[in-house]
């Protein structure tokens, strides 16, 4: 089983809860609807990887504030990046089907370390460095669903068990990549940085 670490504790994840559509711009930016209720999907323990590899050119890369749940709370922040295979989605969304395919793949949970969550939430902002170049950003008050309501509507029909990741949306500036790619996250309590994760794609 895959792990990940907190203030030097290994965990071992059942799952990632991603939430899918967050952030307003980044719905606009792929042409999506506005959702009613808060949208969410699974990746799998096998999906989670320390390691960026390059897919294929129609996949892209998403990155997300990510929280660690641990003696039943929010217990750790940290950053990773949500893969997807933008061509096989939009296939499945056309025809209506689930996007496990797309979303749930061996190596789409891309997860750096955590850190205690020891910040106001409200604190929180994240950036996202492609070879140099800032491409997404995003702090707390643009989070449509905001962490303790992610937390609370996913308890209201599914069990998160010791050391499960909540990956909380994607801002605006996702796009393809390819290898050789050089990724830095941060994740920040207001100008204070909190960690910082480098990938470059395999």
């Amino acid at each position: 089983m895959n792990t990940i670490t907190c203030a030097n504790r290994t965990y071992t994840p059942s799952k990632v809860v991603c939430i899918g559509r967050n952030y307003v711009e980044h719905i606009e930016e792929l042409g999506n609807e506005m959702p009613e209720n808060m949208v969410l999907f699974n990746k799998p323990n096998s999906a989670i990887t320390a390691e960026l590899h390059y897919v294929g050119e129609a996949c892209r890369f998403e990155g997300e504030l990510c929280f660690l749940v641990a003696e039943g709370r929010l217990y750790g922040v940290g950053f990773g990046l949500d893969l997807t295979k933008a061509d096989v989605q939009n296939g499945l969304k056309a025809k209506g089907l689930p996007w496990e395919r797309a979303k749930a793949f061996d190596g789409s949970a891309v997860l750096g370390g955590f850190v205690p969550l020891e910040v106001p939430l409200e604190a929180l902002r994240m950036e996202l460095w492609l070879n140099g170049t800032r491409q997404q950003h995003a702090d707390y008050g643009l989070m449509i669903h905001k962490p303790e309501a992610m937390l609370e509507e996913i308890r209201s029909f599914m069990s998160l068990e010791e050391g499960d990741v909540i990956m909380s949306g994607t801002p605006k500036g996702v796009a393809t990549y390819r290898q050789g790619d050089r990724f830095v996250g941060r994740v920040y309590a207001g100008e204070r940085l909190l960690l910082e994760t480098a990938w470059t794609a395999l």
